[in-house]
Parts: C-alpha cells; structure tokens; sequence
C-alpha cells in the first residue's frame, strides 16, 4: 500500500501574514497538493525571515515527518527575500535540476524567470522545494515539478530499489482551480 505524500505549505510573505492581503499562492498551493493526492499536514503564512522559516522547515522535516515541504514567495532579489537561504541552511543536500528546469520552463513565459532564486533540496527524508511567488507562477513551477514527486518521495522513503526499473509515472488529472477566498491564514 502506498501511503499518501505528507505535505506541508509554507507561504513567506511578510504582507500576508500581517494581513495586509490574502495570500492567494499558498492558498493555489495547498489547493495543487492536496490534488496529488496529498495530506497537507500543515499550512502557514509566515514572515519572510530567514530564521523562522528556517526553524519552519526542520520543525516539519524532523517533527512532523513530513515528505514534502512546498514554499511560495521570498524568492526575488528583493531585501526580504529570504527563502533560498533559509532552505539551504535547513537541508543536507541540494537538487538543483527541480530549479533549474522550473526556471527553463519559466523563461518560455518571461525573461524575468532569470531573476528567480529558487532552490531545491533534501533534509533527511524531506524534499523542500521554493515556488516563485505570484499564482500564475506556482500553477507552472507546479506543472513542472508534479511528474516526479511521486518517485522522489518513493526514492525518500527508500521503497526504490532499482530506479531503471520504477516506471515513470505521474499524478494525472485536472489542476484544482483557485478562486478568490475569504480564508484566513491559520
């Protein structure tokens, strides 16, 4: 039996967790994983600073056993952008193809998909991966990145024991769509 991805959703943005304005990518987020299918264990919108978000992840990684840690915002260049390197301090290996190909996959949309730092990497059996910011960007980083979740996490979990012979397959089906909402972050 193949048990459900453990996820958790962490939306950095420091307007949205003063509740300046909804946090509409990590909604579109929880909304894209729990269509894997996913158990989002945990959602949180949380100030972009470097050392919280830090603490975020290895308190689900190690506390919460979580199989997948999925970020949205504080990825630019901007003085709050804290995301990368809080996720590099958190984990003990990078993956930087997930990056680099969301990062190709975004150049075909916009030249400014160069300025994007996300990162991607493992923390004991724990992939964190950092999704741009905006809805529209997650919806593709998303589209890139949902075809090996389910070998990685199988790769995570050690039930891999011969990747040339784990066929490739892939969560298939409609993208959840996202409407506005009046949820709260909680």
């Amino acid at each position: 039996m193949i048990l459900p991805i453990r996820a958790g959703i962490i939306s950095a943005s420091d307007r949205a967790s003063r509740g300046e304005r909804e946090d509409q990518s990590g909604l579109l987020l929880k909304s894209l994983a729990e269509g894997l299918p996913a158990e989002v264990i945990a959602y949180r919108v949380v100030p972009d600073d470097r050392g919280t978000l830090k603490r975020l992840f290895i308190h689900l990684a190690d506390h919460f056993a979580c199989d997948l840690i999925l970020t949205t915002g504080g990825t630019g260049l901007g003085p709050r952008d804290h995301t990368p390197e809080a996720t590099m301090d958190a984990i003990d290996k990078e993956v930087p193809g997930i990056p680099e190909a969301i990062r190709q996959a975004g150049l075909q949309k916009t030249k400014f998909a160069l300025l994007s730092r996300l990162t991607a990497g493992v923390r004991g059996a724990t992939l964190i991966v950092n999704l741009p910011g905006s809805p529209e960007a997650v919806r593709d980083a998303f589209e890139v990145l949902r075809p090996v979740l389910g070998h990685t996490v199988h790769l995570l979990r050690g039930e891999v024991k011969d990747c040339r012979e784990e066929k490739e397959t892939e969560w298939k089906g409609p993208l959840p769509t996202f409407s506005h909402s009046s949820h709260s972050p909680s």
